[in-house]
This record gives structure tokens, C-alpha cells and sequence, in this order.
């Protein structure tokens, strides 16, 4: 799954972490580890909140908690 995620990332350039659940069919916490095992190894990074903390959460967009992380891989 780590090489998904590899994958995805480099294939996207930045996701949410619940898009990253979703493509890997797993929870958003597990999703959560497996990114932050990348971060460590300084190919991933963590990015300011998706909707920049102004979100309504009415837009369809922005699911949950998980809306406010959004991770880019790092070339």
C-alpha cells in the first residue's frame, strides 16, 4: 500500500487525505499512518488545511475532519 500511495501521490501532486482513503480503500486513520511513515522518511508533506478553515461544511467538498489534511509528495 505504501507504493500506492507513492503512486497516487506522485501521479497527483497533492490529495486530500480523504481522497487517499478512498483510492486505497482503507479508513482515513489508517491512511493517516501509512502517510505519516512517508513524512518521516521526508517524502511526503503535510499541507495547510484543504478549505483554509473557512469552510461551511455545506459545499460537498470537504468530508469531515478528514478534509483538513492534504498531502503533497515531494519530488
Amino acid at each position: 500500500m505504501l507504493s500506492e500511495i507513492r503512486a497516487y501521490l506522485s501521479q497527483r501532486g497533492r490529495a486530500s487525505l480523504s481522497d487517499i482513503a478512498l483510492h486505497l480503500h482503507v479508513s482515513p486513520d489508517a491512511a493517516r499512518g501509512m502517510l505519516e511513515l512517508w513524512e518521516r522518511k521526508g517524502r511526503v508533506c503535510r499541507l495547510a488545511a484543504a478549505c483554509g478553515g473557512s469552510c461551511s461544511k455545506g459545499c460537498g467538498h470537504c468530508p469531515e475532519s478528514a478534509a483538513d489534511e492534504v498531502y503533497a509528495w515531494k519530488n
